[in-house]
């Protein structure tokens, strides 16, 4: 049996040998070493965010939160923002925009639910014209997605309007298709479905964001979209990285991509149907919660088709989550709790990353036998 096994919403469990890659010697971030340890980055990266071989945006590495990146994000943006809130992390973001002096604007949901693009697109031009829409894709909070394609759908209606994603809990998790959703600025941290510990985020950047970007005056410094992205693709951090980290998203990547971390059904494939494997595993891994929940007449908090493929949001149901919490706690595996409001009234499973079907089985077999002994 597993012990301490984190299936909270991140971070996740992080395997030894990525653990073992944070250990390496220090090296000089302006050295040769540097350079190559991150060259090996872009190749993952870009099969990561789904780029097209002829796509021409950017992606990079830095050292920050995703939070951090938020902020980032609406610094190479003009001045008037819409912000799509349906959870705690897509309301961080319209209160970041309105503390850094943007015309915030939102279109506000209850936790739980996506978006009526009819409603988003009203919104647009009604109150518009916008700069940009702010998306959270994947809500941690409520384990809500929200299909990207429905969105960029919208914004080809809307095309001066900069489509800025929070990816957090989503890459490494679901294809992201970057450029098919027309995507400007996406991002995330790396402790959740890329199963690393937290320090740095993950970005990738169209050419016209960063054309837009360039003609913004007030873009701070550690957080300036230009200086991350460049200084990634020159080899010249604006500021020292945690190198550590790097290492350890380096090995992910190229495993990733190698298959290495692929059920047996799927040893072999490498490169994009690598990929496409781990995601079709976290989708097998969200049937098989979501078949456990309703075995124990449960139901999962978002609708069927806004259900993400990484974090399960169940309602409780009039189970006291603290004491199943602690039951599956006292067996070696830890979910979490509901997320703000909705604390105490659902719990979540993080079924994603490196995280296994066999693993997950036993999860549920134990949670089983809680819920069984709680009522």
């Amino acid at each position: 049996m597993a012990q301490n096994l984190l299936w909270i919403p991140g971070p996740t469990h992080v395997r030894p040998e990525i653990l073992a890659e944070c250990a390496r010697p220090m090296i000089g971030h302006r050295s040769k070493a540097m350079t190559a340890l991150t060259e090996r980055l872009d190749p993952g990266l870009k099969l990561a965010f789904g780029l097209a071989p002829s796509s021409t945006a950017h992606v990079a590495v830095h050292t920050t939160s995703a939070t951090g990146m938020m902020e980032s994000a609406l610094k190479g943006v003009g001045p008037k923002v819409l912000c799509l809130v349906n959870g705690s992390f897509s309301k961080r973001w319209y209160e970041i925009a309105g503390l850094v002096g943007k015309d915030a604007h939102k279109l506000e949901v209850p936790m739980g639910q996506s978006f009526d693009p009819a409603a988003v697109d009203k919104l647009l031009t009604d109150k518009g014209p916008f700069d940009a829409l702010t998306l959270v894709s994947n809500e941690t909070s409520s384990g809500v997605r929200t299909p990207l394609a429905s969105i960029a759908k919208v914004l080809a209606k809307h095309p001066n309007v900069l489509f800025l994603v929070d990816l957090v809990s989503y890459i490494a998790g679901a294809p992201v298709d970057f450029d098919g959703n027309r995507l400007d600025f996406g991002f995330a941290g790396v402790q959740k479905a890329f199963a690393l510990p937290p320090g740095i985020s993950v970005v990738c950047a169209s050419q016209r964001y960063l054309d837009t970007a360039k003609q913004q005056k007030l873009r701070g410094f550690y957080l300036d979209p230009i200086k991350i992205i460049e200084g990634h693709e020159q080899r010249a951090t604006p500021a020292t990285p945690c190198i550590s980290l790097y290492y350890a998203l380096a090995k992910q990547l190229e495993d990733i991509t190698n298959g290495v971390t692929l059920p047996k059904r799927d040893q072999g494939k490498t490169g994009a149907a690598a990929w496409q494997a781990r995601f079709d595993k976290h989708v097998r891994m969200q049937q098989q919660t979501e078949a456990w929940a309703s075995s124990n007449d449960l139901r999962m908090l978002p609708a069927p088709e806004f259900q993400s493929p990484t974090i399960s949001c169940v309602q409780s149901g009039g189970l006291d989550v603290t004491k199943l919490i602690d039951a599956l706690k006292a067996k070696g595996h830890q979910i979490g709790d509901g997320y703000g409001d909705l604390k105490g009234k659902t719990f979540r499973i993080g079924h994603m990353g490196d995280h296994t079907e066999e693993s997950l089985a036993e999860l549920l077999a134990f949670a089983d036998d809680a819920v069984q002994a709680l009522r």
